[in-house]
């Protein structure tokens, strides 16, 4: 590419001088040709002999070497002036170039020929000698230029070239690496930040999402290998214990209902990890609408009453602004991410402890926020709580398979929100937080959706 921008480069500064040295020696013709013509009438008005005195005394001066006048009879054999040979082919009263061959060598003029009456002609010529020998050092020094140009040019592509080309195998290099199962590898970039900077790096992050999932398929696999093992277990105890001891009908239903028991179980945990893959796909973007984020928590928390009633738990909702909290998403999504952080609340705050749902705006974010006062998550495992079938130590003996921070999520960065994790005194925080597509006063034109159960 870069040769090839040599040539394009030297094929304009080649017109560039062409177009230069025919505008310098028009200008240089037509300053001779004035010249020319000027003397040329001073002199044709005036009787012969007057001529020849003056071309006679001009002849004598050797400082007019370079702008000869001669007079020539009409055979052309030379009368008064400079000693120069009668042109072979003449042109009468128009500028013309010429070359000398009296002399030992030959030069070269640009001349003026007039006719006289009496058959006579006066030639005025002007030599080309320093506008040849300025030509001629214009085009060395424009020869130098040019190859002193493509000689740089040209290491300066090596130089490009070799540096792109050690780039693109090192890239090559990583990228077989990485289709070799290194995933820890990486495109390598540089500093200059040029377009194949922007472009590897747009390659590691696309690595990075792919490292992420890939973890979690390898995660996956290895906690459903791990969770089933027990209810599959379990399972498989019941159906031996029917057959070896089941006595009458009441015996064998019982051992039948704990199977069923194990089998929703599972049926359970692979539905919601459909749900985790369906949420992950982002096919569901294509149906965003504005939805309330205060309308759809509050219907959560009058959905989820009875239970915390029944669990003894005082659940409550609050909202730091009179305005609808306006944002694009999926209304039956933020539903179930919301529903699935009351639920851990009731799930896992004693007898007696308070849940809270909250939602806040400021102009600039949304949020929703679900504190409770129960055991809490441990700073250390605020991350981990948000794979797929892991359980802290604390909820181990509690009902549940580990997924429903995973959904959470899951919907979270389908909606483009910031999933936090704290721990205050007592319990947890979690908050759902992203800048709204709209002011929170609901200036965005559009539906606005309101889900109630």
């Amino acid at each position: 590419m870069a040769v090839a921008f040599l040539l394009v480069f030297g094929a304009a500064a080649s017109a560039l001088f062409l177009f230069v040295d025919w505008q310098m020696q028009s200008f240089l013709d037509q300053r001779s040709d004035e010249w020319l013509t000027r003397e040329m009438q001073s002199l044709q008005s005036l009787p012969a002999n007057e001529i020849v005195s003056r071309l006679s005394a001009r002849s004598r001066d050797l400082t007019t070497t370079e702008r000869p006048f001669s007079l020539f009879d009409q055979s052309g054999k030379l009368v008064a002036g400079v000693p120069l040979a009668f042109p072979e082919r003449p042109i009468f009263d128009t500028p013309f170039d010429f070359a000398d061959r009296s002399a030992a060598k030959k030069d070269h003029y640009r001349g003026l020929l007039h006719r006289r009456a009496d058959g006579s002609s006066i030639l005025i010529a002007q030599s080309l000698h320093e506008q040849r020998e300025f030509r001629e050092r214009l085009e060395n020094a424009t020869l130098f230029a040019s190859l002193t140009t493509a000689i740089l040019g040209l290491a300066g592509a090596i130089a490009v070239g070799f540096g792109a080309v050690r780039r693109l195998d090192a890239m090559s290099d990583a990228a077989a690496q990485i289709m070799k199962g290194d995933l820890k590898q990486r495109l390598p970039t540089g500093r200059a930040g040029g377009d194949i900077d922007r472009l590897a790096k747009v390659v590691n992050e696309m690595l990075d999402e792919i490292e992420r999932l890939m973890q979690e398929v390898k995660g996956v696999c290895d906690n459903i290998a791990h969770d089933m093992r027990t209810p599959l277990t379990r399972l498989l105890g019941s159906l031996e214990r029917a057959r070896r001891r089941a006595t009458n009908i009441d015996e064998y239903h019982g051992y039948i209902d704990e199977a069923l028991d194990e089998i929703r179980g599972i049926h359970k945990t692979f539905g919601a990890l459909l749900r985790i893959s369906e949420v992950e796909d982002g096919l569901r973007r294509s149906g965003f609408i504005d939805i309330d984020l205060k309308a759809v928590a509050s219907d959560a928390v009058e959905f989820f009453e009875p239970a915390a009633d029944e669990a003894g738990i005082i659940l409550s909702y609050q909202s730091s602004t009179d305005e609808p909290a306006i944002i694009s998403g999926d209304p039956n999504l933020i539903f179930e991410a919301i529903a699935n952080l009351i639920d851990n609340a009731i799930k896992f705050t004693p007898k007696g402890g308070l849940a809270l749902v909250k939602v806040e705006g400021d102009g600039h974010h949304v949020s929703v926020t679900v504190e409770d006062t129960g055991i809490g998550i441990r700073s250390e495992d605020a991350d981990a709580v948000l794979r797929r079938f892991y359980r802290a130590e604390k909820s181990r003996h509690t009902p549940g398979n580990g997924l429903g921070l995973s959904l959470v999520s899951a919907i979270a960065r389908l909606h483009g929100m910031h999933l936090e994790i704290t721990s205050p005194k007592i319990g947890t925080r979690i908050r759902l937080v992203t800048a709204p597509a709209a002011s929170i006063a609901g200036q965005r034109a559009g539906k606005s959706y309101s889900l109630r159960m």
